[in-house]
């Protein structure tokens, strides 16, 4: 317990911030900001899922807030919390990276945690202070299922853990062993732990699962081959992983539209807010979006681990060096955050608030269990953090992914302020991607333009095997040495890939295509989308997912979107072509 001591400082400490917040606010009734000379101007990087709602706080912020007489603009970029945490850590770059943030909330303090080793590590300034940051909202980590397959395992009065799941996972059987055999397979949707709260917490989780304890996990906890196996089999059961678990929702949805929800997947490592904003129509978690689309037929039920689970506290972290003006805009934001207001609107859309205590939206009915979790985990130390994000690079379901990358003329235009094209960048980016496979994944290289072969649009140029050193070495002496002509054979070239793919299908891997284009298709005489849409099916069980990248602000997105819903994958946007790498990456994550 605390002494007076401390208790007083407290007091105090909490005085001045009221007294400072009063001082921004003071003559700033208004309810507009032309009154303001100039403005004070915040930015905030800030994890997906809630990106949207700090932008409506932060508007309602700014109507009342200045400092100094100035207003205050807050703008809330969304930011993956594992992909900022490894730009603060090498140095911000904000050609490659974006705007440099002035205040960063991941989903969890675990990034602040590894991001704090890493400048360590590399004898650096850390670019956040020290002590520990205050939470914004927070939210448990739940295992979402559909209601139906969750009642058969006994939700809601039956405890359901991960080795509940571990079990059915390794069951050949699958849900058959339930009385389900139209189910199929147990089907786990799982994010990237070294870019996603959800998949990292997911991944400590199920070790402290396996050793039965609820703190104190520890390297030999990580080491043991009997917790490396358990964790393994759970991976297993993997369909992908990715960099949020918004693609699962969104696929989910789609499913579900279709009245095929049941048979796209079996559970996905989620927060609970997210199941919430799923069974309202919003697997989004935009604000705007709320009411926009029909409730599921089939709604989510958010199961909390018996073993125990990890609370995501999304942080309020200032950087170091902001200038003073900044700096009390930034304690007056987050005091508005604890507002009653504020705190309200997140309780509204599924959080609980930032002292860990659910709001009205938690019941039953919307698939979360308010006197749920019972048991908390205690975040591991940094190095075991470390342990895990290296062990689980061996012990993640393999990958056989085949990339299709378009060589036609217009990727030679060059990209402002690079002196390098897109091409170049591109080329580079896929490079520098292929040491995210490891071993035991296989994969493949191709290009395409139009009529590059006589009638054929595309040309292998390095067949899909296992990643040891020489097959590394060939694919990226290929990309570098890849020539740039021609038009855009897109459609062609995605069903050969596909169906190539198709034939050589891995049960125990992930089966997918990956193909990144600047432009739009201009074959003539070739496939049309239709005939291409059509053609992408995984309904007969043999899944092999297509992601698409378009790339540079003349690439078909609508189109490479469609591309990638036929087959549940995913599409990515890079738009803006500096963001190449990172895009990679992400898309690479989904593997």
């Amino acid at each position: 317990m605390l002494g007076s001591g401390n208790s007083g400082r407290r007091r105090i400490s909490a005085l001045l911030v009221v007294v400072a917040f009063v001082s921004v606010l003071s003559g700033c009734s208004r309810g507009a900001q032309s009154d303001c000379d100039g403005a004070v101007r915040l930015r905030m990087a800030a994890s997906q899922d809630k990106v949207g709602l700090l932008q409506k706080a932060a508007d309602e912020f700014g109507k009342q807030a200045s400092v100094d007489g100035k207003c205050v603009k807050v703008t809330v970029d969304s930011k993956n919390s594992g992909t900022a945490m490894q730009a603060l850590a090498r140095g911000w770059d904000e050609s490659v990276d974006g705007p440099r943030p002035d205040v960063w909330s991941p989903a969890s303090s675990v990034w602040i945690t590894l991001l704090r080793q890493r400048v360590q590590a590399l004898d650096k300034a850390p670019p956040v202070a020290d002590g520990t940051p205050q939470p914004i909202m927070t939210t448990p980590l739940t295992i979402a299922m559909p209601k139906p397959m969750a009642q058969v395992l006994g939700w809601p009065g039956k405890a359901i853990g991960w080795s509940d799941l571990a079990k059915l996972a390794t069951d050949p059987k699958g849900w058959a062993a339930y009385g389900h055999p139209e189910w199929g397979e147990f089907r786990l949707g799982k994010t990237n732990p070294n870019l996603s709260t959800s998949g990292l917490n997911a991944t400590v989780g199920a070790y402290f699962a396996i050793t039965g304890t609820t703190s104190d996990l520890g390297r030999d906890d990580i080491a043991n081959p009997k917790n490396q196996a358990f964790v393994r089999n759970i991976e297993r059961s993997i369909v992908h992983y990715g960099d949020t678990a918004l693609t699962f929702l969104t696929n989910l949805q789609r499913a579900d539209d279709r009245g095929e929800a049941l048979s796209y997947i079996s559970a996905i490592t989620i927060e609970e807010d997210f199941v919430w904003a799923y069974n309202q129509g919003n697997p989004t978690l935009d604000p705007s979006q709320l009411g926009k689309h029909a409730k599921p037929k089939i709604p989510l039920v958010a199961i909390y681990p018996k073993e125990g689970t990890i609370l995501s506290d999304h942080p309020y972290v200032p950087m170091n060096g902001l200038d003073p003006a900044k700096k009390r805009a930034s304690d007056a934001f987050l005091t508005y955050l604890h507002g009653e207001r504020s705190q309200k609107l997140f309780q509204r859309h599924g959080y609980r608030d930032h002292q860990g205590r659910p709001g009205e939206q938690a019941t039953q009915a919307n698939g979360l269990l308010r006197d749920q979790p019972t048991t908390m985990l205690t975040v591991p130390q940094p190095g075991v953090l470390d342990s895990v994000l290296e062990t689980w690079a061996e012990l993640r379901k393999p990958a056989k992914v085949l990339l299709v990358v378009d060589r036609s003329g217009s990727m030679r235009e060059e990209v402002a302020g690079t002196g390098k094209s897109k091409g170049d960048l591109a080329k580079a980016a896929a490079a520098e991607s292929l040491g995210e496979f490891r071993g035991h994944d296989e994969v493949g290289l191709w290009m395409f333009s139009a009529q590059l072969d006589g009638q054929q649009d595309w040309r292998q140029l390095v067949p899909v095997a296992s990643m040891d050193a020489a097959h590394r070495a060939s694919m990226r002496t290929a990309l570098n040495q890849m020539t740039l002509s021609g038009a855009t054979g897109l459609y062609n070239t995605t069903a050969a890939a596909y169906d190539t793919m198709r034939a050589g299908r891995k049960e125990d891997s992930i089966n997918a295509v990956v193909v990144l284009t600047d432009g739009q298709n201009e074959r003539q005489g070739g496939l049309d989308l239709d005939t291409l849409l059509g053609k992408l099916s995984n309904k007969d069980g043999e899944a092999v997912r297509v992601f698409t990248i378009g790339y540079g602000a003349n690439a078909d997105q609508n189109v490479l979107r469609q591309i990638a819903q036929a087959t549940e994958g995913a599409a990515y946007d890079a738009s803006d072509a500096n963001s190449i790498r990172e895009v990679f990456q992400e898309v690479i994550s989904n593997f």
